[in-house]
């Protein structure tokens, strides 16, 4: 199997439309909307009919695997955005370890929650003994931290390796998190791999977010913001940085995530993005909203997810099967999603 549950991130599903001010740019009419992702007659007929279509995403590199997904939901933007706000569908989340935000004033304490447990401790070893390459996404700066501290851990036993294992990633998640919060995509620093390669998570993420021309023809000053961070939000935009622990492969992975919201009665639009991300895939970019839609509502994402592991020999088997199950995973989600709201609708009626 190409991935063991990669894990592309549906942040619709975990708060993406909150009930703010519009931004002053025009918002895209549905019609628009379904335009603007190549969304024919046919396909609108199955959305009205309570399908879920895919439209085509771009990819930019062989590392980049990218799918979009719509569905009209028989509820009214309002309800959708209540039910969010209130945090029901977070627990859905079944590969979710735990997550925290992160303030403004952050600092270690705020990733406390963040550990390797018993039952990983070989991860744990694992993660202190990291080399150059694919299993873990460390600098060269970290991997070398990493030596400095083995030295001192020679004769430990497996509680104080797992305590010293917890104690440096949560540093390392914390430098990681100042360093974007100062330089944004210039401050994320590449993974190195196998004979002095790297990865560029930044590069990616910003090819992404240029990329992105639909949304950033009705919002042109958070693409531009998005793109310079940190320069200013627009004023009527609200963020979120986050830190989550997630299994990956069956393995648990630290990951750092930025996003920006904001929602009104004609419409909502969210970005968001894994700018750290401990294994498996490199980074990933989410753009994702949803539009009043005759009675209901039309909720369309996108994901742009970069990982090694489609690159080179085979790629183009390697994209197919990815796209697929990421597909896959989106669809469930987006089908609870529609049984939940259903579900609230109903118990609210009787």
């Amino acid at each position: 199997m190409l991935f063991n549950k990669l894990s592309i991130p549906v942040m619709l599903l975990t708060g993406s439309l909150f009930y703010l001010p519009v931004f002053a740019q025009e918002v895209p009419t549905p019609q628009q909307a379904l335009q603007n992702f190549g969304i024919g007659a046919e396909q609108i007929t199955q959305l009205e009919h309570g399908k879920i279509v895919g439209y085509e995403v771009s990819e930019t590199s062989q590392e980049e695997l990218a799918i979009g997904m719509a569905m009209i939901l028989p509820v009214a933007l309002p309800k959708i955005i209540d039910y969010i706000k209130r945090g029901n569908l977070t627990a859905t989340e079944s590969d979710l370890i735990a997550s925290a935000p992160l303030a403004n004033n952050a600092d270690i304490n705020s990733f406390k929650k963040f550990a390797f447990n018993d039952k990983q401790l070989d991860e744990a070893k694992a993660f202190l003994e990291a080399e150059p390459g694919d299993k873990f996404n460390l600098s060269k700066p970290e991997i070398d931290s990493l030596k400095s501290l083995q030295a001192t851990l020679e004769d430990a036993d497996d509680k104080t390796l797992l305590k010293a294992a917890n104690q440096k990633y949560r540093e390392i998640l914390l430098q990681r998190l100042l360093a974007y919060r100062k330089n944004g995509l210039s401050g994320i620093a590449p993974y190195s791999r196998e004979n002095g390669k790297t990865a560029d998570p930044a590069m990616e993420l910003r090819t992404d977010a240029t990329i992105s021309k639909a949304w950033a023809h009705y919002f042109p000053e958070l693409q531009q913001a998005w793109l310079n961070y940190p320069t200013p939000l627009p004023l009527n935009s609200t963020e979120q940085f986050l830190w989550l622990n997630r299994m990956v492969e069956d393995r648990p992975t630290a990951i750092l995530n930025h996003r920006v919201m904001v929602a009104g009665e004609t419409g909502g639009i969210f970005i968001s993005r894994q700018f750290y991300v401990g294994h498996s895939y490199n980074s990933s970019h989410v753009v994702a909203g949803g539009l009043p839609y005759k009675d209901g509502t039309l909720v369309f994402y996108s994901t742009r997810s970069s990982t090694d592991q489609v690159a080179g020999m085979g790629s183009s088997l390697k994209h197919s099967i990815g796209r697929e199950q990421i597909k896959k995973e989106m669809i469930k989600r987006l089908q609870r999603l529609n049984k939940d709201m259903k579900r609230k609708v109903s118990a609210a009626g009787q």
